[in-house]
C-alpha cells in the first residue's frame, strides 16, 4: 500500500537523464548569440526550471530576447535534443511498484507539454501515467507551481493530505509548497541535498530504488 493516493513526478533529472540534449540546446541558443559558451558543466543549472527564467538569471535577457532564445533552443531540441537522453536505471521498475500498490502518478514539468508527452511516450514510460503536464508553448504557463495546479485540477479535491511531489530541484520544492504539498527531493538528478534541504523538502531520496522507502 503506498503512502501517497496521487505521485507527482517531475521529468528531467528525475524520471530522465536529459542533461545532454538540453545543454546542446542551450549552446545552440547562445552561439545564435555569439555568446561565448562556458564549460558545458556550467549548464547542467539549465535541466529543471523553465528556461525563460534561466536565460534571465544567468543572461540577463528580458521577455522578448528570452522568447527569441527559447526558439532557437527549440530548433534544435525539436529536431535531436528531445532524444539525447535516457531514463535512470529502476524508474520503470519503480513506477511498476507504486502502480502496483494502488498509487494514481502524474508527471508535472516544466517542459512543453507536448515534448514531455512525446518523450514518455518515446521511453515508454507513458503507460505508468493517469496524465501528464507540462508547461505551454507560449510560456503563460511555465512555473512548477502551475504546472501542478494544472495536476490537481485533474485529480479534484480528493487529493487534499494524499499527494506527494517527487522533483529533483528547489523548484519542485517551492512548486509543491505553494500548492501545499510535500516533495521528496532526489539525489541522483541535478540538484544538490543543500539546496533541496534549504528549499524544505519532505524527505531525501539518494537513490532511485530509495524513492520506495519513501513512498511506500
Amino acid at each position: 500500500m503506498s503512502k501517497y493516493n496521487y505521485i507527482l513526478f517531475d521529468l528531467d533529472g528525475t524520471l530522465t537523464d536529459s542533461g545532454e540534449g538540453i545543454i546542446n540546446s542551450v549552446v545552440h541558443a547562445l552561439e545564435k548569440r555569439d555568446i561565448a559558451v562556458p564549460d558545458r558543466a556550467a549548464l547542467r543549472v539549465f535541466v529543471g526550471p523553465p528556461l525563460l527564467d534561466s536565460f534571465a538569471q544567468y543572461y540577463g535577457m528580458d521577455r522578448e530576447e528570452g522568447m527569441k532564445a527559447i526558439a532557437d533552443y527549440r530548433e534544435y531540441f525539436t529536431d535531436r535534443g528531445w532524444k539525447e537522453n535516457s531514463v535512470y536505471p529502476g524508474i520503470p521498475q519503480v513506477l511498476e511498484q507504486l502502480k502496483n500498490a494502488g498509487a494514481h502518478l502524474y508527471i508535472a514539468t516544466s517542459k512543453p507539454e507536448p515534448f514531455a508527452k512525446k518523450i514518455a511516450e518515446y521511453f515508454d514510460l507513458a503507460k505508468y501515467f493517469d496524465g501528464i503536464v507540462g508547461s505551454t508553448l507560449d510560456e503563460k504557463i511555465t512555473k512548477k507551481s502551475q504546472v501542478i495546479d494544472l495536476v490537481l485540477a485533474q485529480i479534484g479535491e480528493d487529493y487534499r493530505g494524499k499527494t506527494v511531489m517527487v522533483g529533483d530541484r528547489e523548484h519542485d520544492v517551492n512548486g509543491a509548497k505553494e500548492n501545499g504539498l510535500p516533495c521528496i527531493g532526489v539525489l541522483y538528478g541535478y540538484g544538490s541535498r543543500e539546496e533541496l534541504e534549504e528549499a524544505g523538502a519532505a524527505g531525501i531520496s539518494e537513490t532511485v530504488e530509495g524513492l520506495l522507502t519513501e513512498l511506500l
